[in-house]
């Protein structure tokens, strides 16, 4: 009873916390950047320092509780309630293993992006062979069930997505709208830093979202499928900044 009550909050939080922090996001990228590149530099002035704080608040806190809760569910529905690993595969160093692999990502996430994952198509083809990897590893190797490993994988994307919002665009986003504020021209390694861990996190949301909501319909248990599921998750991500670029105010 008391496992059912928790599992409701947290989900719920889970959930809310989820389209706060999703929703700013998707605002910072599809509808502020392409109106930042409308303004001039004494509009910026006026208007960011009031403007991108606020967002940033949300959007920071958002992202803190989406990840917390998204824990707590995943301690409370897999560990506790024995559905990370196949029926009658018992925890070993593989999975154990599998299981750290996804809260240390971010700490192999991040120097990637600094060296070899600078150029963007490097990114996107390396960024979803080693997803693929790690889900196959988990379903074939460490016998982690469907609903496991999909989750699982949602989590890593989620854990380096919070990790980015925390330590990388957030602590610049400060820099930059200080800059601003006082007239000056922001560093640009600062912007590029922000910019592209924010279009990273944009990119890895919309696979998020489908594992987060299909990891209960065992329709196909082959791993591979959720390969496939990132690459087309890309491709609309893609085709959305197309289209954002083209949408215009009055």
């Amino acid at each position: 009873m008391v496992s059912e009550i928790l599992n409701s909050i947290f989900r719920w939080l889970h959930v809310v916390a989820g389209i706060v922090w999703i929703g700013h996001l998707y605002f910072f990228n599809w509808v502020n950047g392409p109106f930042q590149t409308t303004i001039d530099g004494e509009t910026k002035k006026k208007v960011n320092p009031e403007l991108l704080p606020r967002a940033l608040f949300w959007f920071r806190w958002g992202a803190a509780f989406t990840w917390v809760t998204g824990v707590l569910l995943l301690l409370l529905v897999f560990y506790h309630g024995g559905i990370t690993l196949e029926p009658g595969a018992s925890w070993g160093a593989l999975s154990i293993t599998m299981v750290v692999l996804v809260f240390v990502a971010p700490f192999i996430y991040d120097p990637l992006c600094g060296s070899v994952f600078k150029d963007i198509k490097i990114a996107f083809w390396g960024g979803w062979a080693l997803a693929t990897v790690f889900a196959c590893a988990m379903a074939w190797v460490a016998s982690f069930s469907y609903r496991g490993y999909t989750i699982h994988l949602g989590t890593t994307l989620g854990t380096i997505m919070a990790f980015n919002v925390w330590f990388r665009i957030w602590p610049a986003q400060q820099k930059i709208i200080t800059a601003v504020k006082n007239g000056e021209a922001p560093d640009a390694a600062l912007v590029a830093l922000a910019g592209t861990r924010s279009r990273h996190n944009t990119y890895m949301s919309v696979p998020l979202v489908y594992f987060m909501l299909n990891q209960h319909n065992v329709w196909d248990t082959n791993p591979i499928h959720l390969s496939i599921a990132i690459l087309v998750g890309w491709a609309l991500v893609y085709h959305l900044y197309d289209r954002a670029a083209q949408v215009k105010g009055f």
